[in-house]
């Protein structure tokens, strides 16, 4: 992880977060569960990662009964699957992102040094440096 500071943008384009859930669900041979399709489409829309009880206060927010042992099922088996990815974080929290199974390579991540806010980097240019679109405007600190 490299310590920058982090935008607000959003890190992927605008598309219907929950077809793209389903879609990425049946490419991995996985069953359609309400609890997995609202937690990868949770991560699918956060520009940054995720602790497990933001996940938790984000499915409570759509009215959704997820238990706790549910949920860290269901990110274990997304992390197994390359659909997310768990990152350790110095707080001794995992963190989780939705992550891109077309890319090649390590995922790289930032961690923003005013916010403590985690952005997962995706695209071509992502492990030589900043990926090409993620220019800084504001942070979450500010």
């Amino acid at each position: 992880m490299f310590g920058i500071e982090c935008c607000n943008e959003t890190m992927m384009a605008e598309t219907d977060f929950q077809s793209r859930a389903r879609s990425l669900l049946r490419a991995a041979d996985g069953r359609l569960t309400p609890a997995r399709v609202a937690v990868l489409e949770i991560l699918l829309r956060s520009a940054v990662a995720l602790s497990h009880q933001q996940i938790e206060e984000a499915i409570e927010e759509r009215g959704l009964d997820v238990d706790r042992v549910t949920l860290y099922r269901v990110l274990d088996w997304l992390v197994e699957r390359d659909l997310a990815h768990r990152i350790a974080t110095e707080d001794r929290v995992w963190r989780f992102n939705a992550m891109d199974r077309t890319q090649a390579g390590d995922p790289v991540h930032f961690h923003c040094t005013r916010c403590g806010q985690i952005v997962y980097l995706d695209g071509p240019d992502a492990s030589t440096g900043l990926a090409e679109g993620t220019a800084r405007k504001t942070c979450a600190g500010d």
